[in-house]
């Protein structure tokens, strides 16, 4: 089985090149990250009430989330351009680590970088598109009648008001584990070099042990040599 040739398979935390939990490229991931949980955690109160409480929501309810909704995508344009660019950013972060990476980048950044593609792809399929629906209220439409199919074979499931309001809280929520994910394996990775750095103390350790007793044992052999002489 040949090796993968993008793989630095000689690097490793500790050398120079190595882009790591500590390095610049970390920042730039972490960052945009923290940003959209601040985000979906500003949005946990609207969603609360539709999937973590087992009391009945009242229809006005429905009506005021609506009208949040439909304020937070009438947002200015300048808004979702510094969405767009956040999501890039982060993106930018995972090219920079996973470029030439040792085994810890493939490992830890790899699939930080699957979630974080996940996540973009929840955000756009499931939380944008959701927001559009509910801002054109097709639900007011005189032939709309509760779940429809649009289309002969292929076409989309458009649902109710209050199911497409419950999916756009549960892909809230899928979002922020996913964003939570990618956190937890960047701290596992920072956890991995930190082993790495001590196990790597711990051998210059004993070398340097090791070394002085053969100096000692040496020593009375020299005195030896030079008292024969």
């Amino acid at each position: 089985m040949s090796e993968s040739h993008w793989v630095d398979w000689n690097k490793n935390t500790q050398s120079k090149d190595y882009r790591g939990s500590g390095s610049f490229s970390t920042f730039i991931i972490i960052g945009p990250v923290c940003f959209f949980l601040g985000i979906l955690f500003a949005q946990f109160p609207y969603d609360f009430p539709l999937l973590w409480t087992s009391e009945p929501v009242q229809a006005t309810y429905y009506d005021f989330l609506e009208t949040h909704v439909k304020f937070l995508h009438a947002s200015p344009l300048i808004i979702s351009r510094i969405l767009n660019i956040v999501i890039f950013v982060g993106l930018l972060g995972f090219f920079m680590k996973l470029f030439r990476p040792a085994e810890s980048n493939v490992l830890f950044d790899g699939a930080s970088l699957i979630l974080y593609v996940i996540g973009v792809g929840v955000y756009t399929s499931n939380i944008v598109k959701g927001m559009r629906t509910i801002t054109a209220g097709i639900w007011d439409m005189e032939d709309f009648a509760g779940i429809k199919h649009d289309g002969p074979v292929s076409g989309e499931v458009v649902l109710g008001r209050e199911d497409t309001m419950k999916v756009l809280s549960a892909s809230n929520t899928i979002l922020a584990m996913v964003l939570v994910g990618v956190l937890v394996l960047q701290a596992g990775q920072w956890y991995a070099e930190s082993k790495e750095k001590d196990d790597f103390a711990k051998g210059d350790k004993k070398d340097k042990k090791n070394e002085g007793q053969q100096q000692q044992q040496q020593q009375p052999q020299l005195v030896e040599d030079k008292k024969s002489q």
